[in-house]
């Protein structure tokens, strides 16, 4: 009988340290996030570009999922970021503006948690590679925002080299120059000099990241700063463009090849580690192509630029891969925001992190929940506001009637010294498009339908009410255009 119990015993302690070692070997999933900077709607060829080819963003899309309407919450670089790093809509808490003024002491309000902050109290490794455009102080530095390490450039931007190498060509306002420390490079804190081509630099910083922690779940930010101005590549992506006579479509699409090239790296990684199966990859811009590098660049039908909140300055690639959890080979139309990565990678790691703004996308992308994630997304710049159902969209926009005696020689209007006043006194330019039929926002239906006009505005104003004042934000609102929406002068306040 004694020798029946200990058999029976036996047998429970192996069964039970079988199971708490199989547990403890299941382990979080790793989370890569790349962001692309300018990157178009239509400059990837699995988006549609005829000029650029992109092999390995494509293949990045053939095992996950390819979102048709992903969106970002600003049309310009910095608030963008502000809301994606926080799953809130970066008004709520005041970076309402891109930075203009080299002010070292600004940055996004300290008070608000970021992705790297959620996932580091679950117990990642947190690393950030390239662009931050969040704030170079101390405070707001990404080691003080959930990063345990950092490299990269703090600015909004910096030269891909310094001085031109052989065989290098440049473009529109692509001459290299010295980095200041400004717009340098830095190792956490520290300023440090790079000679080689920064797409590259960054790329070799986030495998060297990837396999040091290859048994650690960990959490990579990628910030590219390609293919953003100045327009610089290097030979051997040059030489994959050569028939492509117009230089400034040369070279951007050298840049995007590059970047093409970090994702395939990157991915390689990750399989070559073992861990490419359970690493949710996610793939975005942070806005739509920039209209003043002439037709390098393209954003497809759809309408805009940078800057501007037609869908060309918002819609943009966004890419979500995870192999180990997710089917892959879909194309979903469903409307998602770049602010849902923080409850979505939440989710991930084990404990979701629920903002009023975030959604995670989980449960819709496995089956469990169905319908959108969101009924409403919204936009606002200062006196720019938008709003956009599962069909129509809203946008309205303030009139203006400067003289060209106010537009600088980069076409800009010359700011005040305390920034763009934030109201319309001219009034609003309305515009209603039926993106279902319309994506290329070509029809303006706003007399056809006043009570879908009706409709948006209400919903806009209620959301809008939750937030502080755009008068009251962090930066005032500098930089800013003068352009026409169906011959009308309007005023864009970025």
């Amino acid at each position: 009988m004694n020798i029946i119990l200990i058999s029976k015993v036996s047998i429970l302690l192996v069964t039970f340290f079988t199971v708490m070692t199989t547990f403890a070997q299941v382990r979080q999933p790793n989370i890569v996030f790349i962001f692309a900077d300018d990157l178009g709607y239509a400059d990837t060829s699995i988006y549609g570009s005829e000029v650029i080819q992109t092999p390995h963003i494509d293949a990045l899309a053939g095992e996950g999922i390819l979102f048709t309407q992903g969106y970002v919450s600003h049309p310009v670089c910095s608030p963008s970021r502000a809301g994606l790093m926080t799953g809130r809509y970066q008004q709520r808490h005041g970076w309402e503006f891109n930075p203009a003024r080299r002010d070292e002491n600004i940055g996004m309000d300290v008070l608000q948690r970021t992705i790297a902050d959620e996932l580091k109290a679950q117990g990642y490794v947190t690393a950030m590679v390239g662009k931050w455009h969040l704030g170079k102080s101390e405070i707001h530095h990404p080691m003080s925002r959930g990063f345990d390490s950092y490299f990269g450039v703090l600015a909004g931007g910096s030269q891909f080299f310094e001085t031109l190498p052989q065989g290098a060509e440049v473009a529109r306002n692509g001459i290299p120059q010295k980095r200041s420390p400004y717009n340098g490079v830095y190792r956490g804190r520290e300023l440090i000099q790079v000679d080689e081509y920064l797409t590259d630099v960054f790329t070799e910083e986030a495998l060297t990241f990837v396999e040091n922690h290859a048994d650690d779940p960990f959490f990579l930010y990628l910030s590219h700063t390609t293919p953003h101005t100045p327009l610089q590549a290097t030979e051997q992506y040059l030489d994959r463009y050569g028939h492509i006579r117009d230089m400034a479509t040369r070279v951007y699409a050298a840049m995007v090849s590059s970047l093409d090239d970090s994702v395939g790296r990157l991915v390689q990684k990750l399989k070559d580690i073992g861990q490419y199966e359970n690493t949710i990859i996610a793939f975005l811009s942070d806005n739509g192509c920039a209209g003043y590098i002439g037709n390098a660049c393209s954003n497809g039908e759809l309408s805009g630029f940078k800057r501007y909140h037609q869908e060309g300055g918002i819609r943009i690639p966004y890419i979500l891969s995870w192999p180990g959890a997710l089917e892959g080979n879909r194309v979903l139309d469903t409307p998602v925001i770049s602010l849902d990565l923080m409850s979505t990678f939440t989710a991930a790691a084990g404990q979701p992190v629920e903002t009023e703004d975030s959604v995670n996308l989980l449960p819709y992308l496995k089956g469990e929940v169905e319908g959108d994630p969101h009924d409403y997304l919204y936009w606002r710049s200062g006196p720019t506001m938008a709003i956009r159902d599962d069909r129509w969209k809203l946008i309205k926009f303030k009139l203006s009637d400067f003289g060209d005696e106010l537009v600088d020689a980069t076409g800009r209007l010359t700011p005040p010294a305390e920034g763009w006043p934030t109201d319309a006194p001219l009034g609003h330019k309305i515009v209603l498009y039926d993106l279902l039929n319309d994506p290329g926002e070509t029809t303006n239906l706003a007399e056809q339908f006043p009570e879908i006009v009706m409709r948006l505005d209400a919903k806009y104003a209620q959301w809008n009410a939750e937030l502080p004042l755009a008068s009251d934000a962090i930066l005032p609102g500098l930089r800013s255009i003068q352009t026409e929406i169906d011959a009308e002068k309007v005023q864009l306040i970025f």
